[in-house]
């Protein structure tokens, strides 16, 4: 294993008069002398290895850590197979960048490539990339996909996650695209609202299901809207809850796109996140990031490669599709061992356990007095309560029992999350102290 060899004075100094300069200093003399910093960094002093270890260690005891956890708004807790970790720090994979030489990439390549079939399994769609930073930026990206011959305006549900929707604010105005939000009616996406939208300029129509409030949507006559008004149909999907819900490719739509942290990523500050796309096979060239194909060699061995090249920023430049370059095979690959050690009987019974934990958890917290739950509408593992008196106490009362309770979404409302990790102990517990914060 090679180690870490730091240049030395003369190194530097060679290097400095190959390039015909005396000091590092000359190398900033295009730069104006008023824009300089002209004194140290205010830092402070190095410290030793054992020394940062202790400083390290000293920080992480500020964290607060809890016994159980009641909230998602986006991240989720979920049980982690021990052979996921295993297989996906291995050194061939961490160490793995974008595969750009086929003839030395097969095991990088192959574990792409069964990512991707995966994902198409799982949204019911015929081609999936690898490598989108988010699903923010999958949501993005599908715009993007949509938009073009006169068609200029996107019409978003309120019911996609709010950041979300700021990132399209964001990427939408660079783009020259429209943005406009259809609202929510009783905690799901208002299909006559969208229906009574004017013009025939809409590219798409981006739903959450379940969506940001956790209600599940009726995709099937979203789609459906979408299509009569000319546009294309997008999904943001939860991949656990497509272990019981229709795949976005029965429901009819045209992209599935959606945040894959639960599949087999960490909660450590964040979790990291993997954004999946998956689409119908018209729109698959216009699909952007790494698209891993099968094929043989001229041996009629089998082989994988890069394909659909042309689509990207390293062969078009300025003309591709996308100016996503980095790769992001590693979520991909332990999202792809996630999905193969759960199998589909183990991804059903994931999804069953957090949506038989949300309703006992819905169940309880409503028979505290002044707490109702906030929509009728179907839900899968979070919802909406509403409150007569402040969350904010009853929040501060779970953190001191060593719970991390609801996301507060105003001074009365909050949004529950319950998953598989969560147990019927822990509910009682919450149900608990939510009744004696309520006296």
């Amino acid at each position: 294993m090679a180690g870490y060899v730091p240049g030395t004075p003369d190194d530097r100094q060679a290097m400095l008069e190959s390039l015909g300069v005396r000091s590092v200093e000359d190398l900033l003399t295009p730069i104006p002398r008023a824009v300089r910093l002209a004194e140290p960094l205010h830092l402070p002093p190095g410290l030793g290895e054992a020394e940062v270890r202790d400083r390290i260690a000293e920080l992480a005891e500020r964290n607060t850590r809890y016994d159980a956890v009641f909230r998602g708004a986006g991240a989720y807790r979920h049980f982690i197979p021990a052979v996921v970790r295993s297989l996906a720090t291995r050194e061939e994979f961490v160490t793995a960048y974008t595969p750009y030489q086929a003839e030395i990439s097969q095991g990088v390549l192959q574990a792409i490539f069964e990512y991707q079939t995966l994902i198409c399994e799982l949204t019911g769609m015929d081609a999936a990339n690898a490598s989108v930073y988010d699903g923010a930026a999958a949501a993005m990206e599908a715009v993007r996909m949509c938009a073009g011959r006169g068609r200029v305006r996107a019409a978003v549900s309120e019911g996609v996650h709010p950041h979300v929707r700021q990132v399209l604010r964001t990427g939408c105005a660079a783009a020259g695209i429209a943005l406009a939000e259809v609202p929510l009616s009783g905690g799901v996406t208002d299909r006559a609202a969208f229906e009574g939208m004017p013009g025939d300029d809409i590219a798409c129509l981006l739903v959450q299901s379940p969506n940001y409030l956790g209600c599940i949507e009726d995709m099937d006559t979203l789609a459906d809207a979408a299509h009569t008004a000319g546009a294309l149909a997008v999904a943001s999907v939860n991949p656990i809850a497509l272990g019981i819900l229709s795949t976005p490719g029965e429901a009819g739509f045209d992209i599935a796109v959606g945040e894959g942290q639960a599949l087999g990523g960490s909660m450590s500050f964040g979790g990291p996140y993997l954004g999946f796309m998956a689409c119908r096979q018209p729109l698959m060239r216009k699909l952007p990031g790494r698209i891993v194909g099968q094929t043989t060699d001229s041996a009629g061995r089998r082989g994988y490669v890069l394909t659909l090249q042309a689509r990207e920023q390293h062969i078009r430049r300025e003309k591709a599709g996308s100016n996503i370059c980095s790769n992001e095979a590693h979520n991909a690959l332990t999202a792809a061992v996630y999905l193969t050690a759960m199998g589909p009987r183990g991804l059903r019974e994931t999804a069953e356990r957090c949506l038989l934990r949300a309703h006992e958890l819905a169940g309880a917290l409503i028979q505290v007095p002044g707490i109702a739950l906030a929509f009728d509408a179907p839900f899968f593992h979070e919802f909406v309560t509403r409150h007569e008196r402040p969350v904010a106490p009853l929040m501060a009362a779970l953190s001191r029992k060593g719970i991390l309770g609801g996301l507060p979404l105003s001074e009365h409302t909050a949004l529950w999350c319950a998953t598989e990790m969560n147990t019927s102990a822990q509910i009682e517990r919450v149900a608990a102290i939510a009744a004696e914060a309520n006296r």
